[in-house]
């Protein structure tokens, strides 16, 4: 079983080499892979020295699966020619997510739909993953009509360049901006670039990637994502209306039933998810939850994950995992 890992030096590629220790993904032979300048560096991975290779020579080693976390740009350049060598390409990029001919996997929702031909598979939006996680069993029971999303998320969903802007801010440093702003004790509600429609690519990521992952384009999504002075994860205020009545303790019981989805919710001892408690955490957390009085069938909740674990490195990792247990590596 030879991995690769492409971005192993950045920082979702960091924490998918962490994940996959943590797991103990069975992996006889590890290929980190950056970029040229790169290149000929050591990596550690359990204890063990690995030596970083270009992309050139990653494919020629032909891989039996390749964790991307690279950008859109080299995986629509490079997913193709690990795939064409026989490898399952696991891509976190936007790249491949919205392609018709691509699945958009969460494992727990849609995993069992994948096939041995599948050899690009796009990992979902981590503002996507962790919100879809706790509205899947949501929608098959009480179907849901619409969404209305905020998001607050964290400057890790960046990059490295975002976390150095907010702790240089915080210490008084000149570093170089990721963002048009200060960062540190505000609030930008700017993630990803403006479109024509006068929303963000982040924000229809979650319209789009939403309704694919539920395998619904019914739902109606409107959304708002914001750019917080935080490290631990990412955090969302979503309000569902649903076509079926519902008690919120029927809600509960649902949620705390649904693997990977953990409930924080008792407001007599300010007990809700926070993301200082999800940091380092594979769970998405779910609380305040409660009916939304101004209309009928309709719900609010307050959704919390690491956006750098389950919201990016374990959900590719998960995905791996399924396509090895599931004996999906024939070579096309």
């Amino acid at each position: 079983m030879r991995v690769a890992v492409v971005g192993a030096t950045g920082m979702v590629g960091q924490v998918m080499l962490s994940v996959l220790a943590e797991r103990n993904f069975p992996l006889d032979e590890l290929i980190p892979v950056a970029s040229e300048k790169s290149v000929g560096k050591q990596i550690a991975y359990k204890g063990k020295q690995y030596t970083i290779v270009g992309l050139k020579d990653a494919v020629a080693m032909a891989p039996n699966i390749a964790l991307f976390s690279a950008g859109g740009a080299t995986s629509l350049e490079w997913a193709p020619k690990f795939a064409a060598v026989g490898t399952t390409v696991i891509d976190n990029s936007s790249a491949w997510r919205m392609n018709e001919d691509k699945k958009l996997v969460v494992p727990e929702i849609n995993g069992e739909t994948l096939t041995p031909e599948d050899k690009i598979i796009a990992n979902p939006n981590c503002s996507t993953i962790q919100m879809v996680m706790a509205l899947a069993p949501l929608h098959a029971k009480y179907k849901i009509k619409r969404l209305v999303i905020s998001t607050y998320q964290s400057v890790t969903g960046t990059g490295v360049k975002a976390v150095k802007q907010m702790e240089g801010e915080r210490i008084g440093d000149e570093v170089d901006p990721a963002y048009p702003y200060m960062i540190d004790k505000n609030c930008i509600p700017h993630c990803d670039v403006f479109m024509d429609n006068g929303y963000t690519k982040e924000e229809m990521k979650l319209v789009n990637e939403t309704r694919k992952i539920l395998g619904d384009d019914s739902i109606q999504v409107t959304a708002t994502a914001v750019r917080v002075p935080v490290v631990g994860g990412h955090s969302e205020s979503v309000n569902i209306e649903f076509e079926n009545e519902f008690l919120t303790a029927d809600i509960r019981k649902l949620l705390n039933d649904t693997p990977g989805v953990t409930v924080q919710d008792n407001t007599d001892v300010n007990t809700y998810p926070m993301p200082a408690y999800a940091h380092g955490k594979d769970d998405v957390f779910v609380g305040r939850i409660r009916r939304d009085l101004s209309q009928k069938n309709t719900l609010n909740m307050w959704i919390v994950s690491d956006n750098l674990r389950k919201g990016a490195a374990t959900n590719t990792v998960q995905i791996a995992e399924m396509v090895v247990k599931n004996q999906l590596l024939q070579k096309v």
